[in-house]
């Protein structure tokens, strides 16, 4: 056995993969819904504040009002194919790529989410995977097919990958812009009060517990430091068992706590999503999908 093969499960069942693809489908369809009419808005920008990025970086001017609502019409009709395994082989490739177009496009107004990269890797990682072989309309339609347990594995393993890599980049870019300053300075000071004046010059309330953070600074250091710690030691969550629960709480904690002080919220670690792929999600999923039969057949017989 390999340290690959080691970290977190090397084999897994095909529920485990379709528990994911259910669990990361409706979220971004349920985040693009919601953020509709942001991602729809972005079409009526004008070009001075546009810098592409990403997979968008050789674009010089915006692109065409069209193209920007037709993507996000595409994304939501896709996403919800994918997300019901419903010819998954079309839909999910088609959904990953016009979320990862639609979140870069986004990104290159300025404002940077990195929680929408994360779920974006991830739609690009089912999109080429086994994620419709059971709990699917695909899977209803032509049988259920199961694969070697270790392919199942394999890509929750690089799903589990992609969180602890994204959590080290980020400590590595803290230290890099602020080096050890950001873990014992003023640095987590100043954009907790950033964030605060900012959403009162905009017509919003700050966090209550602003105030309170910046007029003690000596809790801050500690904070800060527990911060870099949690994403420098991100990858102890592969090892599994009580290193994976107990990383997994830390770091929704400090989630937690970022949007408690600045109002800043992640919603794909907050809501858990993020750390699905650690799980074995087909349980509390199997529950759910025993319970719709009963369900339907109590709303039948109700008067």
């Amino acid at each position: 056995m390999t340290i690959w093969d080691r970290l977190v499960d090397s084999t897994a069942p095909a529920e485990r993969l379709a528990a994911f693809r259910i669990c990361v489908g409706v979220f971004v369809l349920t985040y693009l819904v919601l953020r509709a009419p942001v991602f729809w808005a972005l079409a009526d920008k004008s070009s001075p504040t546009f810098d592409a990025l990403g997979v968008l970086g050789w674009l010089d001017d915006p692109l065409p009002r069209s193209l920007v609502r037709g993507l996000l019409v595409v994304a939501v009709v896709a996403g919800f194919a994918m997300s019901a395994g419903y010819r998954f082989r079309v839909s999910a490739p088609v959904f990953a790529v016009a979320v990862l177009l639609l979140t870069t496009y986004r990104s290159s107004w300025g404002q940077l989410l990195h929680f929408e990269n994360l779920f974006a890797l991830h739609l690009v990682l089912l999109s080429v995977s086994p994620a419709s072989d059971v709990w699917s309309l695909d899977a209803r339609r032509r049988g259920v097919t199961r694969r070697d347990p270790t392919t199942y594995g394999f890509v929750l393993q690089v799903a589990c990958l992609c969180v602890v890599s994204t959590y080290v980049i980020a400590g590595i870019a803290k230290l890099r812009l602020g080096g050890i300053e950001w873990a014992v300075g003023d640095t987590l000071r100043n954009h907790i009060a950033y964030s605060a004046v900012r959403l009162e010059l905009l017509g919003g309330d700050g966090s209550p517990l602003a105030g309170v953070a910046v007029r003690n600074p000596w809790v801050l250091p500690p904070m800060a430091t527990a911060t870099l710690l949690i994403e420098f030691s991100a990858p102890v969550a592969l090892l599994g068992g009580w290193w994976r629960n107990a990383w997994v709480i830390a770091a929704w904690l400090m989630h937690i706590g970022v949007f408690a002080l600045m109002l800043v919220g992640f919603p794909y670690p907050l809501f858990l999503v993020a750390f699905a792929p650690f799980f074995e999600l087909e349980r509390a999923c199997g529950i759910a999908l025993s319970m719709w039969p009963r369900l339907q057949r109590q709303s039948a017989q109700s008067p």
